[in-house]
This record gives structure tokens, sequence and C-alpha cells, in this order.
């Protein structure tokens, strides 16, 4: 799934506004000695000011804010946090040529505020003498490295995001295409999808391409994903370096390589749609979804109200392939429209107390028999409607197996340098109260695409939808 760019100060605009910034003190202190505030909620709308650097008492109130708002954080040994953060460092140091005899990790006891300080006291000795620069990269990969820690696909740091010079809100940036698999899910082969726009489109990529290698490295090793592979077909601005492609074109036996550049390009306005419509057969009404956005679940039903004008509809085909998530409220609205009084998903305290998610039951029914597509790139809020209608029986799901990343409901907090720090506070379960973080949910019906599908225009899982559908 190819992730946009976008600009640190329209994500920052969504999700957070400003909280105080003290000045970052000069010598070590503990963890409760009130140099940062651990964790500043946002207030909706607020902007926040300009980024300034990473320092260590950064990487402190982020520390203390995953003990406070993460879920299960009081019960989290903190020492993974501290001992995966001081790993990042000592490897930075080795990149740059600095590594320091001294750069040995600290007793740690389990106590977390002595642990923080004895952290802290380390750290600052090492990095004192460094120039600034330096001292910043540093903090930053030991942050990166303390919320990696944690696994958990909805926490995450947000800094340093820039958006290139002369990009427009329409503009994306990358080599040009989609793939059939992410970094972390990918099953052979992997090929080229669509072609948005350039570079891709000027080197003669065509949809059904074979990816056999990225620059020089295979995707897979004995049917294995090679993530940093397969990342490297997703750069981010500002990463630049160019990537090879050695590719084979199924139809033809031709194989050959292609250097694509990163660089700005403006895709297909179609494929910039949030959603779309069309009648596959006269009585069968097809929505793509692309996101789980405010006000989508009325805009999927003014769609089908459209479509069904006129005409006898027999069933509806809802498209959830690529759908990245968003909105649970208006996963519940949608829902329904399928079914009323049914819990939709459970979301659940590291204590075990759970708050039902129900059905939006102010919406009409709209008795229509449904097959929903779904495929790797379906996560977050859309795994949580793939789940509610296979464990519901509402429809029947076709495709691959969902993306396995809801993990639960995450919320903002703003660190002192302006950036952001997301995490989640409880755990999504299904209504079946099963776990779908790291799983997936399975399609009823294995529908997987292929390169020869893809080079000759074919949908194989729609074919399979309207197989289910009567009319």
């Amino acid at each position: 799934m190819t992730v946009r760019t976008v600009t640190a100060g329209l994500v920052l605009l969504l999700t957070a506004a400003c909280t105080g910034a003290t000045p970052p003190r000069t010598g070590p202190a503990t963890a409760a000695s009130g140099g940062l505030p651990a964790c500043g909620q946002p207030a909706q709308g607020a902007v926040l000011p300009p980024e300034t650097a990473t320092t260590i008492d950064v990487v402190e109130q982020a520390y203390l804010c995953v003990l406070g708002a993460y879920y299960g954080g009081a019960a989290l040994d903190a020492r993974a946090l501290l001992t995966a953060g001081f790993a990042a460092f000592t490897q930075e140091l080795d990149r740059g040529g600095r590594d320091l005899p001294g750069a040995t990790m600290p007793a740690l006891s389990g106590d977390r505020e002595a642990d923080w300080a004895a952290f802290e006291a380390v750290y600052r000795r090492l990095t004192d003498a460094l120039p600034g620069d330096i001292r910043e990269r540093l903090a930053v990969v030991t942050l990166e490295a303390v919320v990696a820690a944690l696994g958990d696909d909805h926490a995450r740091w947000t800094h340093g995001v820039r958006q290139p010079p002369g990009s427009y809100d329409d503009d994306r940036y990358g080599l040009g295409l989609r793939v059939s698999g992410d970094p972390g899910t990918a099953v052979p082969p992997l090929f080229v999808t669509t072609v948005l726009g350039e570079p891709a489109r000027e080197a003669g990529l065509r949809p059904g391409d074979v990816i056999e290698s990225v620059s020089g490295s295979a995707p897979f090793v004995d049917g294995v994903v090679v993530p940093a592979a397969v990342a490297a077909l997703h750069p981010r601005y500002p990463e630049d370096r160019p990537v090879r492609l050695r590719l084979l074109r199924q139809d033809t036996g031709r194989r050959w390589s292609v250097t694509l550049k990163p660089g700005l390009y403006r895709p297909d306005p179609a494929a910039l749609q949030p959603l779309t419509t069309e009648l596959p057969r006269d009585s069968v009404a097809y929505v793509r979804l692309s996101g789980f956005a405010p006000d989508s679940a009325d805009r999927v039903l003014r769609a089908i109200a459209r479509l069904r004008a006129g005409r006898t509809l027999t069933g509806l085909v809802l498209d959830l392939r690529g759908n990245g998530g968003g909105s649970p409220g208006e996963v519940n609205r949608l829902l329904g429209a399928f079914a009323h009084g049914k819990v939709t998903a459970y979301q659940c305290a590291a204590d075990g107390t759970c708050d039902a998610m129900r059905t939006d039951d102010t919406v009409a029914l709209l008795g229509l028999p449904l097959v929903v597509l779904t495929d790797r790139g379906c996560a977050s809020a859309c795994e949580h409607f793939a789940s509610a209608v296979k464990d519901l029986r509402l429809g029947a799901l076709v495709g691959t197996r969902t993306a396995g990343a809801v993990s639960g409901p995450a919320q903002p907090h703003v660190l002192a340098n302006h950036t952001i720090l997301t995490l989640p506070s409880k755990r999504h379960l299904a209504p079946g109260r099963e776990v779908i973080d790291r799983i997936g949910v399975a399609p009823d019906h294995h529908v997987p695409p292929t390169p020869r599908d893809a080079a000759a225009g074919r949908d194989p899982a729609l074919a399979a939808a309207l197989t289910l559908l009567p009319g």
C-alpha cells in the first residue's frame, strides 16, 4: 500500500495542538522531577508552532507518556524500552564512526524512575561534547526505537515531515506505482497493480509486471518477504536514492531493468476519488470506498440510493481493498445499514474491562445481500467493518486476508518539541471477542490477484463476488 506523504503542518493541524515547551534542563534529573509534562492532550483544531530539536528531555517526555498513557503502560517492563533505545543509540554512534568506550548500557533494576536516571546520566555524559546536529540525530533514533519497541501498529511518533518544494495538494511523491503487497505481508510474486504516474509511467511499466529484484535484492527469500526490498518501493521525501528494478512481463517473457528516481507526480484524478460507483450488473450496485473519513457512511448510502433510483437492486458489492481505515463511528454508522442492535467490536482496557461498540440504529436498513472485497490494504477501521460483517453474518468477504493492523484507537499527545506521539490506550476485539491485530480477517472466499489478471485488466475478486449475488 502506497502511503501518501503529507506536510507536517497538515498533520499537526488535523491531530494536535500546542502545549507550552519547557526549556531543556542542563543536567540529569529523575523522571519525577517535573522538568517536562509527561503527556499533553491536544486541543481540537489548533496548529502547532514549527518543530524544534529533539533532545534527551523530549525522549524522557515520550518515555513517561508511554508509561502513563499507552495500553498496559502501568504493567509494562520499561527496561525493554530503554534497552531498545540504547541499542539504537549505540548503533547510530557506530554508523557515524563515533563509538565510545563508555557507551555501555547501565544496569537496570526495574525501578522506572531510577532506571531512567541511570540511562539519562550515561546518555548525557556521552553526548554533551558532541556537535548539536549529532546530538539531535542520536536523540531521534533513540526515541524512534523506544516507540518501535512497543511493537504496536498504532503507536507512532510523527516528526520531521516535510513537503517537497513545488508540490500541491494532489501531488504525490515516490515512484508512481502501487504493488501487490506491503513490506510486512507481501506474498510472491510481487507485481505492479497500478501505474499512478511518473516516473513509473515514463519508464513504461504496466500493471502485471513482476518485480524480480529491487536494487539488487530479491523481494522474497524461500517465499518469505524481505521487508527492506519492498519498502524501497515506497520512498518518502526527502529520500531520493534511485531504485533499480528487474522486471518480468509474463505474457511476452521479456526481462529487463529500469532505474526509477523518486519524485513528485500527479496521479490520475480518478485514483484520488474517495468513493466510486458502478453497476457491474443492472441489478447489482458496486461501491468502492477508500477510507472511513467523516461523512463517508452517508456518502456510501447516498450513492446506493442514486444507483437504486429507477431499478430494483438485488445485491451490493462494497469494495474495501486498499481502505486504510478512519473513524470507528463511520464504521458503526455504515454497519447500521445492514443490521440493528448488534455489537460491532469491543474496546478493552488492560484490566480486562471492555466497552461495546454498536451499530447506529438510526440508519435505515438497506435490505440488500452484501459482499465485501478485502485485501492486505484493508486496515484498522476497515478491519473493524470486515470482522463485523463476518462475525455477524451480514455478508460474505471475498479477496484476501486483511492487514492485521488494528491494535486499538490511538490518541495524539504533544511533545515539547511540537511533535506528535500517538498511542492506543485500549485494544480492539472483534464482535466474537477475537483478536484481529497482527492476524487480519480471513476472507470467506480466497481470491488472490495475479500478474496476468492485472495485465489483462481483469478483477477476479469482483467476478467471484458477482456469482454470490442474485440477479
